[in-house]
């Protein structure tokens, strides 16, 4: 088949409208917030037990991935990255999670112990915007977790050289069986691998309201170690 300019300029034309009609599809979704509202009046006093509170309320909606969180660090270069890990554990002491400590966030943390963890909630239309210091977990906490985990999650924390580069998804594969082979069903926790604890010393509390005038209460930490409260403009 000869495919004339005509033909080409018509697939040109073509491409062109389909990506203006998607930019009008993205432009063009909206949703009005109407689930509930967060005041002065109604917000616990305490930072971590209005968390608490409002994360038991997402786990008891169903939301698909409650203890989700997008941590964000930065790099040697000042560059921010971020990616989303699991809350493991909470308590005034801080949040906890557990990652590999040869991987890029951990190469992040190292450098710069400043990080800001973000909880999305979809059911609920509330986000939780948490800013602290961060640290490695005592290694016998860390034990006592992986003992916890799913056998193929064990195996996986040895099989993967988080953010190396890889020659293919078979390597990754034979990886595992070679550690599922050396390990059988009494699988060690790795030295490279193991928890953190942030230690918040911010909090924001976001909940969706109708006309984009959300709420947005902000939780700082006094010298007096007391917590202000103060509304923060959406």
């Amino acid at each position: 088949m000869i495919i004339t300019n005509y033909s080409k300029q018509l697939v040109f034309i073509v491409v062109i409208y389909c990506n203006l009609k998607q930019a009008c599809m993205l432009r063009d979704i909206r949703k009005q917030y109407n689930y509930s509202r967060l005041t002065e009046e109604i917000a616990l006093k305490n930072p971590y037990e209005q968390f608490n509170f409002w994360l038991m309320e997402a786990i008891e909606s169903g939301e698909l991935e409650p203890t989700a969180m997008a941590l964000s660090t930065v790099d040697n270069d000042l560059q921010p990255h971020s990616r989303i890990v699991l809350l493991k554990d909470f308590s005034e002491k801080g949040l906890v999670f557990y990652t590999n400590y040869e991987g890029n966030k951990a190469k992040d943390m190292e450098i710069n112990n400043k990080v800001s963890a973000l909880f999305f909630w979809r059911n609920q239309e509330r986000q939780v915007r948490i800013i602290g210091i961060v640290s490695k977990l005592d290694a016998e906490i860390t034990k006592e977790y992986f003992k916890t985990r799913p056998i193929d999650s064990q195996l996986g924390a040895w099989a993967s050289p988080q953010s190396r580069i890889i020659p293919s998804m078979e390597f990754l594969e034979n990886q595992y069986e070679t550690y599922q082979k050396v390990f059988g069903d009494h699988v060690p926790t790795p030295e490279h691998w193991g928890g953190y604890i942030i230690k918040p010393n911010s909090f924001e509390f976001w909940q969706g309201r109708p006309s984009r005038l959300h709420d947005r209460l902000y939780y700082t930490l006094t010298e007096n170690m007391d917590w202000k409260i103060v509304r923060l403009a959406p």
